[in-house]
């Protein structure tokens, strides 16, 4: 952890569309795997980011599950072409980030590509929080948001502080696909932002795809706070 002002660039939050910078004291090396140095940093944020996260999902979520979904599907395929179009960048992101050969972060673009154009529609309208592990940075998060959204749901992302870069670069492209603002977004952090989401009132639902040790924990924080939880294989 790193709690100087200097130090390298910070990845900012991304929320109703726009990336947001955050005040904070205390972030998070984003260590490359194969060099051993920081990189990047995430700030480490709380209560007060996730409730601006999720109030900008609740914003724009009846606008989003008034589509039809042909339009939201349409949505979900132009974002699935624009990563394919920086596949090579996101399969960068993945290897510096996670230690993954070159073939395996390949695979991964390849998956959440997959993952963006086919995910079938599944659960309700509403904000759902995503909560992911490192272990697959771009590939779970496509997997879990993208029947979410397909369903009309707006998404509030959490991506691990260990691997962070993929999900925001993939809010990044959101905007450039043309995505609705507010309907995806992103906050950086640790357990102490999982907490945030399970206590924001605009959150219906929290989803986690990763491991289970982490899983555990997730499932905990939900539970503390009543926010209904699932976990999705990853």
């Amino acid at each position: 952890m790193n709690l100087a002002p200097d130090g390298p660039m910070a990845i900012p939050l991304w929320v109703n569309g726009r990336a947001f910078l955050t005040v904070t004291e205390s972030f998070f090396d984003v260590i490359d795997a194969q060099t051993g140095t920081a990189v990047r940093r995430v700030p480490l944020c709380g209560a007060e980011q996730a409730m601006t996260a999720a109030v900008a999902a609740r914003d724009a979520e009846p606008a989003w599950a008034a589509l039809a979904p042909a339009e939201r599907r349409s949505h979900l395929a132009a974002l699935a072409d624009a990563v394919a179009g920086y596949a090579g960048h996101f399969a960068k992101l993945v290897r510096q980030e996670t230690g993954k050969s070159e073939a395996d972060a390949v695979a991964e673009v390849d998956a959440a590509v997959a993952a963006l154009r086919e995910a079938p529609a599944a659960g309700e309208p509403g904000v759902v929080a995503i909560v992911t592990d490192a272990g697959r940075p771009l590939a779970a998060l496509a997997e879990a948001m993208a029947p979410a959204l397909a369903a009309g749901a707006a998404v509030v992302c959490k991506p691990s502080p260990k691997a962070p870069s993929a999900a925001f670069a993939l809010c990044e492209l959101s905007a450039r696909a043309g995505w609705p603002a507010g309907v995806l977004n992103l906050m950086q952090g640790d357990e102490a932002a999982i907490d945030g989401l399970c206590a924001a009132a605009p959150i219906d639902r929290l989803l986690y795809a990763g491991g289970a040790a982490l899983g555990d924990k997730v499932a905990a924080i939900a539970g503390r706070h009543g926010k209904l939880f699932a976990a999705i294989p990853a």
